[in-house]
């Protein structure tokens, strides 16, 4: 009950800020109405136009048991698709929400054009999606990719951080963003192969927050291609004795 309430007063504030300042749809940045009547009924805070919404793909059917990436129909049967039966993961599991080719846009404008908004309706979508499995595996604290300090003032933000802390409110976990760093200015990976993603981000992590000890966390990022990043952070927690380690990103592809 309590919840409900909060989100009813969030969406009211939400409302009468986008009102002002108005907010545009994650997938054609028009801007979306803030407040229209549909079917005798007032709606507040709109986050996507109705059109817009049915030209995004939500990962469904069946997935890998480990990275979440959709199987294709020959696979369907398989536990873990292609790629997680070469690799020997060092998180427990992921999820993803979208199908990466319907949101690309959309996540490319989040990243790098300022679109911070749009965090918004992706928090929501989280909730919707993974919101009670999310919640049933105990997690104790949400960490966001973080993103090399140089780079963060060039861009201003760390799309991560601003997924993360979205996801948080939605969820009710709370978000560390100082418990790792990123040390190192690694080559962008879409550059990189597989070995040479993994090899870029070696010792590219630290944790600096040693006086919390976190027993489940849940990594946020934007995309998931090859989990090396992933890795890299959960590994780093791994030593600090961190039992379960999952992740979530908005995007992921399938399986190759």
């Amino acid at each position: 009950m309590l919840q409900k309430f909060s989100d009813n007063i969030w969406d009211l504030k939400e409302g009468v800020v986008t009102a002002i300042f108005p907010r545009r749809c994650p997938v054609c940045d028009d801007i979306v109405e803030s407040i229209k009547i549909r079917n005798g009924k007032l709606i507040i805070g709109q986050l996507i136009h109705d059109n817009c919404k049915k030209k995004i793909r939500y990962v469904r059917g069946a997935t890998c048991m480990k990275c979440g990436k959709p199987l294709g129909q020959a696979d369907s049967s398989k536990e873990f698709c292609y790629d997680c039966n070469r690799v020997r993961h060092v998180y427990d599991r992921g999820f993803s929400v979208f199908d990466y080719r319907s949101i690309s846009g959309s996540v490319y404008k989040f990243k790098y054009m300022g679109r911070q908004e749009y965090a918004r309706f992706y928090g929501r979508a989280v909730y919707e999606r993974y919101g009670k499995a999310i919640r049933s595996l105990g997690i104790d604290a949400i960490i966001p990719v973080p993103m090399y300090k140089g780079k963060q003032l060039t861009r201003g933000y760390n799309q991560a951080e601003v997924l993360a802390k979205m996801v948080g409110r939605e969820l009710g976990i709370p978000v560390y963003t100082d418990a790792v760093v990123r040390n190192k200015n690694t080559l962008p990976m879409k550059e990189l192969d597989a070995r040479g993603r993994r090899n870029n981000l070696k010792k590219a992590f630290n944790i600096t927050r040693n006086d919390v000890k976190f027993k489940c966390i849940l990594i946020i990022d934007d995309i998931y291609t090859t989990g090396s990043t992933i890795d890299e952070i959960a590994h780093e927690f791994r030593i600090a004795g961190t039992r379960k380690i999952y992740f979530l990103t908005l995007a992921i592809g399938q399986t190759t």
